[in-house]
């Protein structure tokens, strides 16, 4: 008897709350309506600010690239020679992946060293040669930034990264933050696909898009570079060791003519005489064993360094006019108005309710 008592309590109280929620949401409604001038009339101006920040808001062009990254099956195009590859002692083993295995080449695109390399190069922008460094200070005037907050207006980017100082590496640094954290977008559209989309947003047309080409570039080429880097050097290597040997050989050829045109009509019972001879053709026959291996080798290292290349085929570079990103007058109205009313309308009914709270 004395549960449904306090049941009855809760639920009289519950539908109190209730009916006092609803009634002060009527009233703060009625109250709005009293105040719909003051409402309008601050999203009139709030309208107003928001056409003239849509006349001073700069548009932003975007500048995007897409190219396909097929980094191939190393042993899909090498189990053809896995026979050739046994006899000549080389185990190709399975596909092992690498550094830029998955999404590590998006994370190599906003490296620092990719974009200060991508900064520091010289582009061609309206018949005049300029770094990219210096295009992007200019347009968005750091220059005079620096001046007023330490006086280093006067600073240059010229000459090999390796001699810069403190400075000039500080300013890079907070220009590759700014990078990263608002001009510079890499993704894959498709996580199933191996598309990569690049986009570069800034107020410089002409800059946003030489920036987009010359980073593809760049990080592309030092991609590729790296892959090949070890089936290179061993090319490399095995061709020397090759050459060397073949050196070899030809000398040993020459020496067994040689041997025998010391003695031409040499005494058969003189076996002696045949010496120098014999031992020539066995250095021939050593050399001839250690050339073929070697040959052997340097070939399947060919096959290597060409499945180690990875395709990197582009499908759309950026072009003018690039897609631009601006704030329309119709829309700074809109956007406007309705923030000013949104605003007001929460700032009266917060102080109804902080008053009623105080009271």
């Amino acid at each position: 008897m004395q549960e449904k008592v306090q049941n009855n309590k809760a639920e009289n109280q519950d539908e109190v709350s209730l009916k006092e929620l609803i009634g002060s949401l009527k009233t703060d409604v009625a109250y709005l309506r009293s105040k719909w001038m003051l409402i309008m009339a601050v999203g009139v101006v709030c309208c107003l600010i928001g056409l003239g920040y849509s006349f001073y808001k700069k548009p932003i062009y975007v500048a995007t690239s897409t190219f396909v990254l097929e980094e191939g099956n190393k042993m899909g195009g090498l189990s053809q020679y896995a026979g050739l590859a046994s006899l000549a002692g080389i185990d190709l083993g399975k596909d092992g992946g690498g550094i830029f295995q998955g999404d590590n080449i998006l994370e190599l695109y906003r490296s620092r060293v990719m974009l200060e390399k991508t900064l520091l190069a010289k582009v061609n922008i309206g018949g005049k040669q300029q770094l990219l460094i210096d295009r992007y200070v200019n347009f968005n005037e750091l220059r005079e930034k620096w001046r007023k907050k330490n006086d280093i207006d006067s600073i240059t980017f010229d000459g090999p990264p390796a001699n810069f100082n403190r400075t000039q590496d500080s300013l890079i640094t907070d220009i590759v933050e700014t990078f990263n954290k608002k001009v510079l977008s890499v993704n894959k559209p498709d996580k199933k696909l191996s598309i990569i989309k690049v986009e570069v947003a800034t107020t410089d047309e002409a800059f946003a898009k030489e920036f987009n080409i010359k980073l593809v570039e760049t990080v592309n080429d030092f991609y590729t570079q790296t892959k090949t880097k070890k089936s290179g050097q061993n090319v490399m290597l095995l061709q020397k060791q090759a050459d060397s040997v073949k050196a070899v050989l030809n000398q040993s050829l020459s020496g067994v003519a040689s041997a025998i045109d010391a003695a031409p009509n040499a005494n058969p019972g003189m076996t002696s005489l045949r010496v120098p001879s014999q031992r020539r053709q066995v250095d021939v026959q050593a050399s001839t064993a250690i050339y073929s291996e070697i040959v052997k080798n340097l070939e399947v290292s060919k096959i290597s360094l060409r499945q180690d290349t990875p395709l990197i085929q582009l499908i759309d570079e950026p072009v003018l006019p690039l897609a631009v990103n601006k704030l329309g007058k119709i829309k700074g109205l809109a956007i406007g108005f309705i923030a000013g009313i949104f605003i007001t309308a929460a700032g009266l009914v917060f102080r109804r309710i902080a008053k009623r709270i105080m009271a």
